[in-house]
């Protein structure tokens, strides 16, 4: 007797598309007949597409009900339709697109749902309680990296309620044209990560001492809240938080461990003010949640991408902050997200950043063709197009409320396109600088990725993927191609696993296994 696992089985995305793909785990022979009886003419992979009727040369090739390309030549029913029979199309242009058109369905608030999480002094609310140390530049990070593996040893231990120390390492900082009109983005990116609601308002800086990015500009006075309201009687409501840096270069370091012994120090003062802080139940609407999608596959846009998008509504209707991201991965679909806008102006906003992105790829004499990976098309992936159509479910149906540069700060709930490049650290880097406070990240190929800085919950598209990396994955989305779930219930359960991992009840296997990426600047200015 076959089973609904061994029966051979392709997915739709629409009733009016002409192709589909196979969902069965390694593929299907040539030879095998579908119950509808479309017999394949040649062997199809898992994921890749099989046309459902002949394709005549130059006819549009459709998935989601969009020309994800035009057939090279005749492409026969039940062949296999991979990218080298594809012509791309071209990019949507961003005039006369649809402003705010879309009709907007009311969906009912959802209430009720509550976290425990670390309320801060600016309001904010931390899903975890790290001490971050910012650094000024790349110089800094080796003698960094040993005082923190020092700081975790000797002092975390006396510290029981502060869940982790991390240096903010990245490579920017010096050797960089750092009065250039660009050069805004990595520095305000690396500012709102110093200030992300799970370091809870505490600020240290290591600098090195000649840097370009000198502390006070990367920090400016008022830009950091006061840590502690209980002292603003003492010290005045308009006065500012002090700048806390540890300079290697000061007179008064001699020696390697002279230095490390003064980032320690600064570090207990901090550790002691984190430490006394405990979790307090808040409203779901304090979840600031950045989606994102890596390694992505064909069933990227079936099954993770779509229950991520229904768990965004959710978020939504609690009156949380979802940002989907990725420019080159929704440039595709600019006139769906442009219909979602709730007003012109955020409609205009969106095109601003996609041509602004457009501008940059062409001077580097690429194109958006240049995003999708060896892994994407071994997944299934034609082309961009086809990528993005299956990226963007993930920001589910709600209407889109903002846009934000890269590096700028979130300030309003609600569903927001943060413009990022769609390159997985960058991306991570500048949704935690806008305030991120728990991520989630969908993959069909697979990738430990993970962040030091917040929680990163994994969804996998398969159930193979899902079996295979049982301890990274967080979430199996491929229960929906096999029919044992819908969207709508792995959506659920999605955003049950958010309130527990933000609660700090569950751990995700990145942070059970301390897999964490390197934060990435994204610094579109020159390199002097």
């Amino acid at each position: 007797m076959q089973t609904a696992a061994s029966l051979p089985l392709h997915i739709s995305m629409h009733p009016a598309d002409n192709v589909a793909i196979v969902a069965n785990n390694g593929g299907l022979p040539e030879g095998t007949t579908f119950a509808s009886g479309l017999r394949l003419r040649e062997h199809v992979p898992q994921g890749h597409k099989v046309a459902l009727v002949d394709l005549p040369q130059g006819s549009a090739v459709l998935r989601y009900n969009v020309p994800i390309g035009y057939a090279l030549k005749d492409i026969p029913a039940g062949s296999w339709v991979h990218e080298r029979l594809l012509k791309m199309p071209d990019a949507r242009g961003l005039d006369d697109l649809p402003i705010a058109t879309a009709k907007r369905e009311s969906l009912p608030p959802l209430e009720g749902y509550t976290f425990e999480g670390f309320r801060n002094p600016d309001g904010s609310v931390g899903t975890r309680n790290i001490l971050a140390i910012t650094q000024t530049v790349q110089c800094v990070a080796g003698v960094t990296d040993f005082a923190v593996q020092r700081i975790k040893s000797e002092l975390l231990p006396k510290f029981p309620n502060v869940d982790d120390v991390v240096a903010l390492e990245h490579g920017y900082g010096c050797g960089v044209a750092i009065d250039a009109p660009d050069a805004v983005v990595p520095i305000r990116t690396l500012r709102n990560i110093s200030l992300n609601p799970n370091f809870g308002g505490e600020v240290m800086v290591v600098s090195l001492g000649c840097e370009k990015l000198q502390p006070e500009r990367l920090l400016p006075p008022g830009s950091i809240p006061l840590v502690d309201e209980r002292n603003v009687a003492d010290i005045g409501q308009t006065a500012e938080a002090k700048l806390d840096v540890v300079c290697l270069q000061d007179d008064a370091h001699v020696g390697f461990m002279s230095m490390v012994e003064s980032i320690m120090r600064q570090a207990q003062e901090h550790l002691e003010r984190l430490n006394a802080r405990r979790r307090e139940t808040v409203p779901a609407s304090e979840l600031v949640v950045g989606v994102q999608c890596g390694g992505s596959d064909a069933f990227s846009g079936v099954t993770a991408n779509p229950a991520v998008g229904f768990c965004t509504d959710l978020l939504v209707r609690a009156g949380a902050s979802v940002m989907f991201s990725e420019t080159t991965e929704v440039r595709d679909g600019i006139a769906q997200l442009t219909a979602r806008a709730t007003t012109p102006e955020v409609a205009q906003a969106m095109i601003r950043e996609m041509a602004w992105y457009d501008e940059y790829l062409k001077r580097g004499s690429v194109d958006r063709s240049a995003n999708t990976t060896p892994g994407n098309k071994k997944g299934g992936l034609s082309n961009i197009v086809e990528k993005a159509m299956g990226s963007i479910v993930k920001s589910g149906s709600s209407p889109i409320s903002g846009v934000l540069s890269p590096g700028e700060k979130l300030k309003q709930k609600g569903l927001t396109y943060a413009a990022t490049p769609a390159s997985d650290f960058i991306c991570g880097t500048l949704q935690l600088a806008a305030g991120m406070n728990l991520h989630v990240f969908t993959t069909g190929r697979g990738t430990p990725y993970g962040l030091a800085e917040v929680p990163v919950i994994k969804v996998a598209t398969r159930s193979d993927l899902a079996r295979r990396w049982h301890d990274l994955m967080d979430v199996n989305a491929g229960t929906i191609a096999d029919g044992t779930a819908t969207i709508e219930e792995v959506g659920w359960e999605l955003f049950r696993l958010m309130l527990d991992v933000a609660s700090g009840r569950k751990k995700t296997w990145a942070e059970q296994w301390k897999l964490h990426n390197a934060l990435v600047l994204f610094n579109p200015a020159p390199v002097t």
